[in-house]
């Protein structure tokens, strides 16, 4: 028999016991996740469906996490490795507008961002004269980014603006201790890391993108990032200049729409043993550009606090078989 053959049949035989070995760390260290019960900010709700009608069960298999052609060193992209995955349901898309607002009708949550009174606007969505005012606000290392009071998910781009019109886009400014209460609310959980890349590619190797290795097979554009001069123009040749609707854009072969683009999408990873209060981030958002945010890719990742929220910070859930 096939060496290699045996050794995969071996492996998709442990998946099968229902191994939870997808947890990964880039620096093979085991990671332990964050009981929420410990977090003074998060609330205690019970699931209120058990409805997957909105996800994908992704099978069983050996998927890639990594890649060997790094971009970004300090993001620890490599290397590439193979890691068995159990089956697990994935969102379809990221969580909508609409959908929040329905759990926080259902429970009366409030988001980091509303509690704390404040999120991060990027400077494009802000008239000069704001911009003049808040120019203290700014962020030192990143100019382009403001502070702004009463900015949320409510109020995505400072307290005058409101989701009336974007209720099907995704729901930002969730900070990762309000995504893992939105999913816990659903029955549901964050994806880890090795379970999301691995969906993103849809169980193929080597690709950048969800898709394939083009950005733009046929000059057709197949998700929402940005085009132009980063930071200050942007092209909208996708048609957005900032988030678009959760189901547009072609779906990967597993039926996942926007894995790239659009908003970052929470995970449950902590970024190392050492860092358990900085939170992996996938998938990149509508401000990623080519030069300087190159994320928008399966490989690529960052981190960020629990706390953190932003005008391009979303999330989908998951939910374990069993």
């Amino acid at each position: 028999m096939n060496l290699s053959f045996l050794f995969m049949f071996l492996i998709q035989s442990f998946i099968q016991e229902d191994c939870r070995c997808d947890r990964i760390s880039r620096d093979r260290r085991s990671e332990n996740v964050v009981n929420t019960n410990q977090d003074s900010h998060e609330n205690n709700f019970s699931a209120n469906s058990e409805d997957i009608q909105d996800m994908v069960r992704i099978p069983a298999g050996i998927y890639q996490v990594g890649t060997d052609n790094v971009i970004m060193a300090s993001d620890k992209e490599g290397p590439k490795r193979l890691i068995a995955v159990s089956s697990f349901y994935l969102d379809k898309h990221e969580v909508s507008n609409e959908e929040f607002s329905r759990f926080v009708a259902a429970t009366n949550y409030r988001t980091t961002a509303e509690v704390v009174g404040e999120s991060d606007v990027f400077h494009i969505f802000l008239n000069t004269t704001f911009k003049e005012k808040l120019k203290k606000n700014r962020l030192l290392t990143h100019p382009w980014w403001y502070k702004v009071k009463g900015t949320n998910w409510r109020h995505p781009y400072g307290p005058d603006s409101t989701i009336s019109d974007t209720m099907d886009h995704p729901v930002v400014h969730v900070s990762w201790r309000d995504a893992r209460a939105f999913c816990a609310w659903r029955g549901a959980r964050l994806p880890t890391e090795g379970e999301w890349e691995g969906a993103c590619r849809a169980g193929h190797y080597d690709i950048t993108y969800p898709w394939g290795n083009e950005l733009f097979p046929g000059n057709r554009s197949m998700a929402n990032n940005w085009q132009g001069s980063f930071p200050t123009y942007n092209s909208e040749k996708d048609g957005y200049i900032g988030t678009n609707p959760v189901w547009n854009f072609p779906p990967n072969e597993f039926g996942l729409y926007n894995m790239i683009g659009n908003a970052w999408e929470w995970t449950e990873d902590s970024w190392s043993e050492s860092k358990q209060g900085e939170k992996v981030f996938k998938g990149g958002s509508f401000l990623c550009h080519h030069s300087y945010c190159f994320r928008y890719r399966c490989s690529a990742r960052t981190r960020h606090t629990l706390d953190t929220s932003g005008v391009n910070k979303g999330f989908r859930c998951a939910k374990s078989l069993n």
